[in-house]
């Protein structure tokens, strides 16, 4: 997964990073599983963008309103939960310190259901995926195919053969 950033320094127009983002983890707990907050907006964001902005380890990953995250995540097929190989008390350390925020908006029974305060706007960027919400209805999503998500109970599941990878912009939302 390679990100790159632009800014400006000195009135110029200037590469700032080209690479993986400094928070991109690969699970040991969940195998397959990638995830990397790419980049993150304050409320109002403020130009130049400087690599000073970089969103790092540990960083909150459910934004507060006004604030963006840019995710991209890699879901392997959901038969990866009855390999031997996935652990879920590692996964769950791994993610109270890769996705701190997101993971505590997910439902303790472990069923991937969880709600956050955001508006999303979600993209399939490989591979198939279904979206499950409340009533157990689900839609298949293609390559390509967006999800506008509007702070609803959800789940995402791969019932395929093949990764899939998602592309999210969370934007911080007011209850109302």
């Amino acid at each position: 997964m390679r990100r790159i950033v632009t800014g400006v320094v000195d009135g110029k127009s200037v590469f700032l990073a080209d690479g993986k983002a400094a928070n991109f983890h690969a699970y040991q707990g969940w195998p397959g599983h990638e995830t990397s907050v790419i980049w993150t907006t304050a409320s109002l964001p403020r130009l130049p963008v400087t690599f000073d902005d970089e969103p790092q380890p540990g960083i909150r990953v459910t934004p507060q309103p006004g604030e963006t995250r840019l995710m991209i995540v890699r879901f392997p097929p959901d038969t990866v939960f009855a390999d031997p190989r996935f652990d879920g008390a590692t996964y769950g350390a791994e993610a109270g310190a890769h996705l701190p925020g997101l993971i505590d908006a997910f439902e303790p029974e472990g069923n991937g259901f969880h709600t956050t305060q955001s508006v999303d706007y979600d993209v399939v960027l490989e591979g198939e995926v279904c979206l499950e919400l409340d009533d157990g209805v689900e839609k298949h999503l293609k390559q390509g195919d967006v999800v506008v998500q509007g702070g609803t109970r959800h789940a995402w599941r791969n019932r395929g053969t093949k990764d899939a990878v998602m592309l999210f912009v969370l934007i911080g939302a007011q209850a109302g």
